[in-house]
């Protein structure tokens, strides 16, 4: 993934400004869809803001912050095509990608640090979908989503 939407609450403000550091260090261009301070907001506004990003084709993935991550990830999983997942360490993060072709990660601030959000998103950028036997389980859910509108 080259090009991500961020976004968090008042809770993950802190935690987004210093991952976002970290992402153009490594290359990764990011757009910041909030929040921009530490007043109280919200999570379901940037959850959404995001969503709207990856699924139209504005970036290549999500990232999300609330307190613990839940919140957000529902309101995320909320929108048809996206398939966020709440991470609290990098091998569930890496697996999301490869095994359920996640295109949005989310934690919670009040969970992980800096050092282990900085490997859990690591993580999930260098994994890849390895569809086979996967693929099959993502369509499912794709045709769920689709009885559901």
């Amino acid at each position: 993934m080259k090009k991500l939407a961020l976004g968090c609450d008042h809770v993950g403000f802190i935690l987004k400004q210093d991952l976002l550091a970290h992402l153009h260090s490594k290359g990764i261009e990011v757009i910041d869809k909030g929040t921009w301070s530490e007043e109280r907001t919200d999570y379901p506004r940037y959850a959404s803001a995001v969503a709207e990003a990856v699924i139209q084709g504005e970036v290549d993935g999500g990232l999300l912050i609330c307190g613990t991550g839940v919140g957000i990830s529902i309101t995320a999983n909320k929108f048809p095509g996206i398939r966020a997942v709440v991470c609290s360490e990098p091998y569930s993060a890496q697996l999301s990608r490869q095994h359920n072709d996640t295109n949005v990660l989310a934690f919670g601030s009040r969970v992980v640090g800096l050092e282990l959000a900085k490997m859990i998103v690591d993580a999930w950028l260098a994994a890849e979908f390895e569809g086979g036997r996967h693929q099959a389980r993502v369509q499912a859910i794709s045709e769920i989503e689709q009885r559901r509108e």
